[in-house]
């Protein structure tokens, strides 16, 4: 089960779920506030409200138990659904989560607010953050062009929604991760990039859930940084099938 990101449609992470599908039954979805999704979303019920989704998703697919990632975002989804309902969760993957106590950013707090006066300036700073990561990722110039227009492509056919990306950054704010992290049971991996190249969440942040989730293994994607779900979704793929021991068989259904 693999949980997208703040932007919310799971579209952006087609490369990282085509990866996992070639080593596992993959199901993913977009986060329940998309109108796309047709989940009805309770918003005064936040991070409990998505966890519900997961589990209607399980439920409609007849499966009792999955390995649950998250990224970003979702992985604080994947955090709640792990803490609320363990008897579903055969293993948690954490990727690039952002850490307990984590918060925006006084400049991006005010984006948050008024995101429809400065959404188009987050998108626009968006290629200066991830500028070094990309660059690491893909050395080739011609590799990088042709993954960045894929993203603008997948902009065109799955547009976002500033104003929700912007409600569910602020909500990240509202959610005592620390607390749910005595309550996880599953086997636990924490997936960073490299501390000098994620430039959205930062690394010892994400680390942190090592040391408050029992027994908790930590695995870094070197050459990225937060996006490396996306950049690298083969090495990705290859270290959740690690540590989970290939532990479900088939493909994406």
């Amino acid at each position: 089960m693999f949980i997208p990101g703040l932007q919310g449609r799971w579209e952006y992470a087609r490369g990282t779920v085509d990866a996992l599908s070639s080593r596992f039954r993959t199901l993913t979805f977009s986060l329940g506030d998309e109108p796309s999704a047709k989940f009805p979303f309770q918003p005064e019920r936040g991070f409990d409200s998505y966890a519900d989704q997961v589990a209607a998703v399980l439920d409609r697919t007849g499966t009792d138990r999955a390995i649950v990632c998250g990224l970003s975002f979702g992985g604080l989804v994947a955090l709640k659904f792990a803490a609320r309902r363990p008897e579903r969760v055969e293993a948690l993957v954490l990727a690039s989560v952002p850490g307990p106590g984590w918060r925006l950013r006084r400049r991006h707090e005010i984006y948050a607010r008024f995101p429809w006066v400065f959404g188009p300036l987050f998108l626009l700073e968006a290629p200066l953050r991830a500028r070094s990561e990309l660059k690491a990722a893909f050395p080739d110039s011609a590799a990088r062009r042709a993954f960045v227009w894929k993203l603008v492509r997948t902009l065109a056919t799955a547009p976002v929604s500033m104003t929700r990306m912007a409600r569910r950054a602020r909500l990240i704010g509202t959610y005592d991760s620390a607390s749910d992290c005595a309550r996880i049971l599953a086997p636990t991996l924490v997936v960073t990039g490299e501390a000098n190249l994620d430039h959205v969440v930062p690394v010892d942040g994400s680390s942190r859930y090592v040391e408050l989730i029992a027994g908790a293994r930590r695995s870094v994607l070197h050459n990225s940084g937060h996006q490396g779900t996306l950049t690298r979704p083969d090495a990705f793929a290859a270290t959740v099938g690690e540590f989970t021991g290939e532990t479900t068989q088939g493909r994406v259904a």
